[in-house]
């Protein structure tokens, strides 16, 4: 029996860190009957004209005892979940490690461990379960009630998500939507959510992040810059006049200043919000300038009841993310299906 993988002309198998696992583990797992051979072909290849082949896959609990034994990261906890013994799901699990040939777990004194190749393996099932449960939920949801808690941030909520809420809602009639508003990603509340949307790196620790926009910065104003007047000579003026300023972005400014060479002029802040709905209706009632997320200042610009005060936009790192927890607990199928919506319909 041997095992036989092709790669493009111009491949080094010798070189592989790929080919060098595979070897290891034929080695650990004592497949003295089991060969490597490499195949090479060459590129431009009508992907179009290779023949489809049907796989035989291993059992289906076979493979659950083996997705919620590694997300639980442990047997007895994955028995209780798919309501079996521990036994059931150890037999199950070593079953299909007989399957595939290789070893998914390392058994410790206390507990278990997923091996390299078992750790491989995990996120294209973990996908599979996930695209199952959504497909069926979004298909065959039914008359079955089910509730979904989504937390969302005050402003990219109240100008982006909620003008078309009722789409998703009319999408799938069977999911109760209730929805809680944040302004800070780190002063949320403890009550349990299903999916959260955050505005920041995209690193929170456990939590699986997804980003669903990359934005600029503009300036908005109630009134437009006065006609002769250059941007850099206005954006000194409302430096020295006082700003209004989103809480959290206060470098936004100095960032700004810097393009127009302003570094070292200091910002009066003459007004201070805590999101950038509040700095908007501020700026949009003649308290100031403002700069906000352009996509956050549409609305008000397409009314006219704000301006652009000056053509320079500023990128931003930091973005706003589909958030859903990880765990112990596989995720809702309602919040596989809402992810999925946010992601069609709002990343940029």
């Amino acid at each position: 029996m041997s095992l036989s993988f092709c790669f493009s002309a111009g491949f080094d198998p010798g070189k592989s860190r790929i080919v060098k696992s595979i070897r290891g583990d034929l080695r650990k797992n004592k497949q003295s009957n089991m060969g490597l051979r490499v195949k090479y072909f060459w590129p431009y290849v009508d992907v179009r004209k290779v023949p489809l082949v049907k796989h035989k896959l291993p059992p289906l609990n076979w493979l659950r005892a083996f997705e919620a034994s590694a997300r639980h990261n442990s047997f007895a906890a994955a028995a209780q979940e798919l309501h079996l013994t521990s036994a059931a799901i150890s037999y199950q699990v070593r079953s299909l490690e007989e399957y595939l040939g290789f070893k998914l777990f390392d058994r410790l004194p206390r507990g278990i461990r997923l091996t390299d190749i078992g750790g491989a393996y995990l996120p294209s099932l973990r996908k599979a379960f996930d695209d199952i449960s959504m497909s069926t939920m979004g298909l065959f949801g039914g008359d079955e009630k089910r509730t979904l808690t989504v937390r969302l941030p005050i402003s990219y909520g109240s100008f982006c998500i909620l003008p078309r809420l009722k789409e998703f809602r009319d999408q799938h009639p069977h999911i109760d939507l209730r929805v809680f508003s944040s302004v800070w990603a780190d002063r949320v509340s403890e009550e349990a959510v299903d999916l959260e949307v955050r505005y920041g790196d995209g690193k929170w620790q456990g939590w699986s992040a997804d980003r669903l926009d990359h934005t600029h910065s503009v300036v908005v104003s109630a009134t437009p810059r006065p006609e002769g007047q250059s941007e850099r000579e206005y954006l000194l003026e409302q430096a020295e006049q006082g700003v209004v300023q989103v809480m959290g972005c206060e470098d936004l400014w100095t960032r700004m200043l810097r393009l127009y060479d302003l570094s070292g002029v200091d910002v009066k802040v003459g007004t201070i919000a805590d999101n950038s709905y509040v700095a908007l209706e501020m700026a949009m009632n003649g308290m100031g300038t403002t700069l906000v997320a352009e996509s956050f200042a549409r609305r008000y610009l397409e009314s006219g009841v704000l301006v652009r005060a000056v053509e320079q936009e500023l990128d931003v790192e930091q973005a706003h993310y589909v958030l859903i927890p990880e765990g112990t607990e596989m995720a809702k199928p309602e919040a596989l299906l809402f992810r999925e919506w946010l992601l069609a319909n709002f990343r940029v």
